[in-house]
């Protein structure tokens, strides 16, 4: 069953953002009141380089965007949220620094973190191993020891943007207002939600751990329920006398009528998909999220008080000495007082669905601020692939992506157009690219692993579906970490993990932060030294490092009870109907009708089965086993992709075991002879990483000890 809405008011949005984007008027974007409600040491008797001591401040930030300004224009139903007496809309953040005490001893630098689902993950991914990745960081630990950004004196910033989360202490998210109809009636839609219960129940909410959007008509004849047993298998419909919108804990005799749960008289069945499309009600202002972003970012970066007078609790001391180097001294950098921050440089990164949202935040055009300046110098995103979040969505619930093995053709995906340059997508005809804005555009470093291939459609970075190579702008760079499953690999210093649901044994977390600590040091390199990053090294059609997935299978080696994958996430064009686009909007048919698909490729594999290309880093270059960017559902589901998880697969001692095995991938003996032949290989691959910046000297250090304390080949 497909649903078309009429729309009837919601066509009004749609036209109205048209009429909006014409009218040309200055940008009033802005954070009014910055109001900082907590300040604490930070790590209390800890040093941090030359920056010493830290502090962390909590607090809120208050923000309002005026729904006239081109600036703004974008936003979905901007023009329907409530306005203020000087017309403009209202909405609020919490927010989370870390600051040297002496903003004078720190590197007068913001590296503004996005958090990953309110969770504030930025800061300690750039510590090895990784700290706690807490919003309430308070020790050392919490941040890890040798976090380079505190070290190299860094300003650290978070601040929620995820507009359906439930607020609490341990998270960020923001208060983004409901849009309405002109009259004050509630906006009504379709919205499709999709389920995977891990137990058997008879009920469960509309979404778990999320604001739901409240059932507008709880007549389930005008909904639909269906379900199948993997994600491509053909869908049944639920007769809609077999469920109800409500809470029923015990089945149909329990049922407590409600707006926001499922009841299932027959129950829900572990494993299997269910698929809800149901009319909605009352849509947050969800794209208000990359508003947060820049206004923060440029509030801390070029102003020095709020409206209120209140302080920027980042200004240097002294700033008004401050020569021009660095872009702090001019006059465009001055405040509306004619005063200066002090501020030289402000970085921004994000990871996973925060990378398809860094993604997004370019393409719309948020890195511009309210005087038409640069928020952020560089952006570091940390597996996107060609994914965009598209938080910019009525209805949206922005946690929500598309993978092969679970809402396959959701709105979080690839969606023309797929690359940093401005090129033609042969199948739709759309000519456009991620940065077209040459004069505000950042410099970008996207790094992305192995995984995104097989799920995120990541050639499409540099493929198009005609076969043709794509280049690469001169302000961005693709890196690749092959045999990464998403964001990591197992080896030394990472050991693998149970397999779990999946195949295959899974990767370790400790591999995380190792690329993005040598970034930090990149992305400064060049946007303030002018130093370049080395060049992209992405799999590549002209390389011959990108293949079909059918050739994959002809390629990988043989490995006892190990065969590749027969299925990958595909893409089709998708159409939502006439008021979605590129740019976010409204869907009205759902689920989307499918076009053409794309050509998508993965990494070819090498006589290990790990992809060719990419950094290679330690646990690719001296490895130990597989990694590959790819598991397999164990049992049920099979042979479907195990979501996120990538494979470690050992290697044989010796020779002779592995061709007992039947496997064709060399013995850690034949790879480095003994103990004392692994720690050399270690050291050597440790320099190449240094000496190819990939890699800090502190963190091959750490490689070299780990190998000479290991039991390989003892």
């Amino acid at each position: 069953m497909r649903f078309q809405s009429s729309l009837k008011g919601s066509l009004s949005v749609a036209i109205g953002l048209l009429s909006v984007a014409a009218i040309p008027r200055s940008a009033e974007a802005r954070v009014t009141r910055f109001v900082v409600e907590e300040r604490v040491p930070f790590a209390v008797g800890v040093e941090w380089g030359t920056a010493g001591p830290y502090e962390r401040l909590k607090g809120t930030a208050y923000m309002e965007v005026d729904p006239r300004d081109p600036l703004n224009a974008v936003i979905v139903n901007l023009d329907k949220a409530p306005r203020n007496a000087a017309g403009m809309v209202a909405y609020s953040s919490p927010f989370l620094i870390l600051k040297p005490v002496d903003m004078a001893r720190g590197n007068r630098k913001i590296w503004y973190g996005i958090n990953n689902r309110g969770n504030c993950i930025e800061l300690s991914f750039r510590a090895f191993p990784p700290g706690a990745s807490t919003c309430n960081p308070l020790t050392a630990a919490d941040a890890g020891t040798n976090n380079v950004l505190l070290r190299d004196g860094y300003t650290w910033v978070d601040a929620g943007w995820h507009g359906d989360g439930i607020q609490n202490p341990n998270q960020l998210f923001p208060n983004f207002p409901v849009a309405t109809n002109r009259d004050g009636s509630p906006i009504v839609g379709p919205l499709r939600l999709e389920y995977t219960p891990s137990a058997n129940t008879f009920t469960q909410p509309l979404v778990t751990g999320w604001r739901p959007y409240e059932a507008a008509d709880t007549n389930t004849v005008h909904a639909s329920l269906t379900v199948r047993d993997r994600a491509d298998a053909a869908k049944v419909t639920i007769p809609s006398d077999r469920w109800a919108f409500g809470r029923c804990p015990t089945g149909a005799a329990s049922l407590i009528r409600t707006t926001t749960d499922l009841c299932l008289f027959d129950g829900f069945s572990a494993f299997k998909i269910y698929e809800l499309i149901y009319q909605a009600k009352n849509p947050i202002v969800m794209g208000l999220a990359y508003a947060v972003t820049r206004d923060i970012g440029s509030f801390l970066r070029y102003r020095t008080h709020d409206d209120a007078g209140n302080p920027n609790p980042l200004v240097v001391p002294g700033a008004a000495e401050d020569d021009e180097r660095g872009g702090f001294g001019g006059r465009e950098d001055d405040d509306e007082r004619g005063e200066r921050t002090g501020i030289r440089r402000a970085y921004s990164s994000g990871t996973s669905s925060t990378g398809m949202y860094q993604r997004e935040f370019l393409y719309l055009g948020f890195n511009e601020d309210e005087s038409h300046r640069n928020v952020f110098d560089g952006v570091t995103i940390y597996s996107a692939a060609t994914h965009r979040l598209f938080a910019n969505v009525q209805f949206a619930h922005p946690t929500f992506f598309s993978g092969q093995d679970q809402h396959h053709d959701y709105t979080s995906n690839s969606i023309a157009p797929f690359t940093f340059a401005v090129t033609t997508d042969p199948v739709t005809g759309r000519r456009d690219g991620l940065l077209k804005r040459p004069r505000i555009d950042p410099l970008v470093l996207e790094t992305d692993e192995e995984l995104v291939f097989w799920q995120w459609k990541a050639s499409l970075n540099v493929a198009d579906s005609a076969g043709n190579p794509i280049r690469m702008p001169g302000n961005a760079r693709l890196y690749f970490q092959n045999g990464f499953g998403h964001i990591r690999a197992a080896g030394l210093l990472a050991p693998p993990q149970a397999a779990g649901i999946c195949l295959n044994s899974t990767q370790g977390g400790a591999s995380i932060s190792v690329t993005p600590r040598a970034l930090v040091k990149l992305m400064d390199d060049w946007a303030d030294e002018g130093i370049a990053p080395p060049e992209s090294n992405y799999p590549r059609l002209e390389t011959r490092t990108l293949v079909t997935l059918e050739q994959y299978g002809r390629e990988f080696p043989a490995i006892p009870n190990a065969a590749p994958p027969t299925v990958m996430n595909t893409l089709d064009v998708l159409n939502f109907g006439p008021f979605f686009g590129p740019e976010g909007g409204l869907q009205t048919v759902l689920p989307p009708i499918h076009g053409p698909r794309y050509t998508v490729l993965v990494p070819r594999p090498d006589a290990d089965g790990t992809g060719l290309a990419g950094i290679r880093t330690m646990w690719t270059r001296t490895p130990i086993g597989t990694n590959v960017g790819w598991n397999i559902r164990a049992g049920f589901r099979a042979p479907d992709l195990c979501s996120l998880s990538g494979s470690f697969i050992p290697f044989a001692k010796t020779k002779a075991g592995r061709l007992a095995s039947g496997d064709e991938r060399k013995s850690l003996e034949e790879r480095y002879r003994d103990h004392a032949g692994f720690v050399r290989a270690v050291e050597k691959a440790g320099r190449e990483l240094v000496r190819e910046r990939f890699l800090l000297e502190e963190d091959a250090a750490s490689f070299v000890q780990a190998a000479q304390d290991s039991d390989v080949l003892r």
